[in-house]
């Protein structure tokens, strides 16, 4: 089986935020491991699930989809985390959010660039 998807600079930064928000999540409250803390951790795996799911499909028009849906779940991140300094569960972690900066800008690049190909 090939695994395309792998190679996608995407998914790999992808991954790479998967590690990140679990680091970020292990610091925060315990009364938190239902609520914040597994909401950020299915947000974050589900980056990379829907990139690999998109590549795993026929043609470039539902690898866009599953990069929008990609992009949801890093919107949801973002707000998660954000949520989460408000109340003072954690301090800003401005490696992970320039992580969270760096995937989302290598998805739109890549779904600007399949929208191009597909005109």
């Amino acid at each position: 089986m090939k695994r395309g998807h792998k190679e996608l600079r995407v998914w790999q930064a992808a991954m790479q935020l998967v590690e990140d928000v679990y680091r970020f999540t292990s610091t925060l409250p315990k009364d938190e491991q239902f609520g914040l803390t597994s909401q950020l951790r299915r947000a974050a795996i589900s980056v990379p699930s829907n990139i690999a799911e998109g590549a795993a499909r026929n043609g470039a028009k539902e690898l866009i989809h599953f990069l929008g849906i990609a992009s949801g779940s890093l919107a949801e991140i973002d707000t998660q985390i954000e949520l989460a300094v408000r109340l003072a569960y954690a301090t800003p972690d401005e490696a992970l959010k320039t992580r969270l900066d760096e995937v989302s800008a290598l998805n739109m690049a890549l779904i600007k660039s399949l929208k191009q190909k597909l005109e």
